[in-house]
């Protein structure tokens, strides 16, 4: 069953998918991504503010995959690498451009790429990628 998307869920989530917007608690310096409302690690409430990550991080593990997912078959062979970002986060992200040269420490930045299409005359949905850093 191919996947869709509602319309508004997609433009509500325009903010994380597009600018990388994540949150900072104020009481433990600690940065998340996606959002959260409520630090796991100190459990503080309401001291959550918005942090809009710079995009640019190292590659702290990777893979490539050769076997895609429902939707993705005409991606492959494509890299998927766990990034930790400059202010600490970490994400897993899809690396563009190679599947050749990367490495565990290779500096990456966020490029803006389609993702995937609700089937021929759906959404054709965008976000942000990986990019090596030469």
């Amino acid at each position: 069953m191919p996947h869709t998307s509602s319309v508004p869920l997609y433009w509500r989530l325009n903010k994380p998918r597009y600018r990388l917007v994540g949150t900072r608690c104020s009481s433990c310096n600690e940065a998340f991504f996606p959002p959260k409302t409520l630090c796991p690690n100190c459990r503080s409430r309401g001291k959550i503010e918005p942090l809009e990550f710079k995009g640019t991080g190292k590659v702290i593990s990777w893979t490539v995959i050769r076997v895609a997912p429902g939707g993705f078959e005409d991606q492959v062979p494509y890299a998927v690498a766990m990034i930790e970002l400059d202010e600490g986060t970490k994400i897993a992200g899809q690396i563009v451009n190679t599947i050749d040269g990367i490495d565990i420490g290779k500096p990456v930045r966020a490029v803006f790429r389609r993702m995937y299409t609700d089937g021929s005359a759906g959404l054709i949905h965008y976000g942000l990628k990986w990019e090596i850093v030469e």
